[in-house]
């Protein structure tokens, strides 16, 4: 066992390479072949940790899983598994994990978690705990998975910094999203954000994402410590935490700014993969940076550009549909992806994408037209109520509306505008914006004396997180909608329906009527 154990422990350390031609040495090794028939012959005199550390090391050695060797120590493990303490059971579950199912390791696994079953309440260890989490995995019941909970809150007061990053990962593998876990644990993080590795970050960070926690806090701390380390970081590293940082929808503005100063002086390190991750994040962020915007569009321009060659036409569509969100058209870009064959060999007819794909070409052709310099304001935008109903998330809104404006001729809901756009409800008024005017007045948008109102009612997650900044989408169609001739008023749902009845109303008259009105 301790020879497997220190092969091992050596193995493990070597790169990829190194390790395929270590491999090869040592299968081919006489005295290892001697090694593996003694621990064949001996297997069932072992002492319980010499078992599981010696089937642990063959395992993750490479043995194939099919070999007698590994079925017997399998068998053997079955056998003895109540003799088994805490920490085999935590090394044995780990060894399971890296495992196909198989006739031993399916039945080795359902005993093993009979036995975690009745053993965690006498497991006081985090580290054996945050293993045991891992190694049970999503498909554990939920009854095991909240006993695994309790049993690690009892522990939380004892939590360090590298087990609370190990516990993040248990949750993650359990996909069990435990909040009290998670917040004392996202505390120890930020208390030790120092000590922190980048990789630790990143897996972290993905874990939120996978787990749907969103932590301001956490990533705020995490977001200043990478730009306050940002002269140390390679710039594809920043790129990986900016778009981790997108998956989750937060917005880390000054790091934000900092890389486009870096991608402004200097891009040649943006190879095509990265190019388009940028142009992602900084889209879907809604991200523009102050006093140097047209240079930077300028510049991910340029790099856009060199690729088009080579680029798919996929690709293409995304990193063109990426900048007309930000208000940018790229013309040469344009060109090539609304040629007839770009366009035809996009949407295929089996493509799972194929609607996302019809969408973000329709948004592209909206903004070529919307966003073009010579575009100008409509005299007359054609308009269609598309249903009388009102959803229930807006019934609220209606309701406050009529008590506020006395009389459903005053405003329309379920408004439909050209380009596939969609409004709650518009209001139309005076250009003092002290009187509403009944819908019916007039259609005329040319005429300055009057202002249209459109109302947005729209969810958290249309927002960067923990912000009333308007993510990409929406921020989109906010400008569309205001070279249109309205002007939009942004209400976050959620927010809006837990007023009062009576608040409702005074929000929405403040949001109406000017100041002075």
């Amino acid at each position: 066992t301790n020879s497997l154990t220190t092969v091992w422990r050596l193995f493990k350390n070597l790169s990829e390479d190194q390790q395929r031609y270590e491999k090869q040495l040592i299968f081919e090794h006489p005295a290892f072949v001697k090694l593996c028939q003694q621990l064949l012959r001996d297997s069932r005199r072992m002492t319980r940790a010499d078992l599981v550390f010696s089937l642990h090391a063959v395992v993750n050695l490479g043995v194939p899983q099919n070999t007698l060797l590994v079925q017997t120590l399998l068998r053997v493990c079955q056998e003895k598994l109540n003799q088994l303490d805490n920490r085999c059971i935590s090394v044995l579950a780990t060894t399971l994990a890296g495992l196909d199912k198989d006739k031993n390791v399916s039945a080795l696994q359902a005993g093993l978690q009979l036995l975690v079953e009745q053993r965690i309440p006498s497991i006081r260890d985090i580290f054996i705990l945050q293993n045991l989490m891992k190694c049970m995995g999503k498909d554990a019941p939920v009854f095991l998975k909240k006993k695994l909970e309790m049993a690690v809150l009892k522990e939380i007061d004892h939590l360090t910094y590298p087990n609370a990053r190990r516990v993040f990962l248990g949750l993650v593998a359990m996909n069990y999203c435990s909040i009290p876990i998670l917040n004392a644990c996202s505390k120890k993080i930020q208390e030790n954000i120092h000590d922190a590795q980048f990789w630790h970050l990143i897996l972290i960070l993905e874990a939120c994402h996978s787990l749907q926690y969103r932590n301001i806090k956490l990533f705020s701390t995490v977001a200043d410590y990478v730009n306050s380390t940002v002269c140390l970081l390679d710039k594809r590293q920043i790129i990986l935490f900016l778009s981790a940082f997108e998956t989750l929808g937060f917005q880390p503005s000054e790091l934000m700014g900092v890389f486009a100063e870096k991608v402004t002086e200097d891009s040649q390190f943006l190879d095509l993969k990265s190019l388009l991750i940028v142009l992602r994040v900084y889209s879907r962020l809604n991200y523009l940076p102050r006093g140097q915007r047209h240079l930077f569009f300028e510049t991910l321009h340029s790099c856009l550009n060199k690729y088009l060659p080579q680029i798919s036409n996929t690709e293409l569509l995304k990193a063109v549909y990426s900048l007309c969100v930000l208000g940018y058209l790229p013309h040469r870009a344009l060109d090539q992806l609304l040629q007839k064959d770009s366009c035809e060999g996009l949407i295929l007819s089996g493509d799972l994408y194929k609607e996302k794909k019809e969408m973000m070409l329709r948004c592209v052709r909206t903004c070529m037209e919307l966003d073009s310099p010579s575009f100008m304001k409509p005299a007359f935008v054609p308009t269609e109520n598309s249903s009388s109903l009102v959803s229930l998330n807006l019934r609220k809104a209606r309701e406050a509306l009529l008590e506020l404006l006395g009389d459903e001729s005053m405003f329309r809901q379920n408004v439909q505008l050209p380009y596939k756009y969609h409004i709650d409800f518009e209001i139309k008024m005076d250009s003092d914006r002290k009187k509403v005017l009944p819908v019916t007045a007039t259609d005329n948008h040319a005429d300055t004396s009057v202002q249209r109102l459109a109302f947005l009612f729209v969810p958290l997650s249309a927002f960067c997180l923990g912000t009333t900044h308007p993510q990409g989408k929406l921020a989109m169609k906010k400008r569309h909608l205001s070279k249109l001739g309205y002007h939009v008023i942004l209400v976050l749902n959620k927010k809006f329906q837990e007023m009062t009845n009576e608040d409702a109303v005074e929000f929405l008259k403040g949001k109406i009527y000017s100041g002075n009105a």
